[in-house]
């Protein structure tokens, strides 16, 4: 499709290409579905790094509010998933998850701040992707619902990145963090078959 156009977000390597958008336009529940999943996840990350790191004060107040958040979007997701009677149900996941989780490093400080970069990395993967949902998605009330989550995945990606360099040294973030990012844009060069929010 040659007027295609996805949004360049920063912090990724490569940007979403087409094929993820019509593969996800093809199968919308399913990707309701595993959207539902992936709030649920967020949620689940940022409640996993506040216990990790009880005393990095800032860090536990943002991402309490982060959790609160994702969690209002899982509600809402399901509100969706319900209007278009489709039951919440496990799905195979893609790999994408489980391959950023190899790279976290084992030792602190290390892991600390790789925990930050990839939920950094994944929420402005969502950001993306969502997005280009809200942008391409034939049913127009959802393709609005789609954009008016972006502005919180945006601020979310944001947050996580701005923790990494509150406690950690910008350099040691920065060069790290084009690391990940590169790992990650390898792990969606191939499109996954099954359609998913990360593939």
């Amino acid at each position: 499709m040659s007027d295609f156009s996805s949004t360049k977000i920063k912090i990724l390597q490569q940007p979403t290409r087409f094929e993820w958008v019509e593969q996800a336009i093809a199968n919308l529940d399913t990707i309701l579905l595993d959207h539902s999943h992936c709030e649920r996840k967020a949620a689940s990350m940022a409640l996993n790094i506040m216990f990790r790191y009880p005393s990095w004060t800032v860090l536990v107040r943002k991402l309490t509010a982060i959790a609160r958040e994702e969690l209002e979007h899982f509600e809402q997701v399901n509100q969706w998933l319900e209007r278009r009677q489709v039951a919440l149900a496990p799905l195979n996941a893609p790999p994408y998850g489980k391959r950023l989780k190899a790279l976290l490093r084992h030792q602190e400080p290390d892991r600390g701040l790789d925990f930050l970069l990839i939920s950094s990395l994944i929420e402005a993967r969502s950001h993306e992707r969502l997005g280009l949902l809200g942008e391409y998605c034939p049913d127009r009330e959802l393709a609005a619902f789609y954009r008016g989550l972006m502005a919180s995945e945006a601020r979310h990606y944001g947050v996580y990145w701005l923790l990494a360099d509150t406690y950690f040294d910008r350099d040691i973030v920065q060069s790290r963090l084009e690391e990940l990012a590169i790992a990650e844009s390898e792990i969606l060069s191939t499109l996954h078959p099954e359609p998913r929010i990360h593939s």
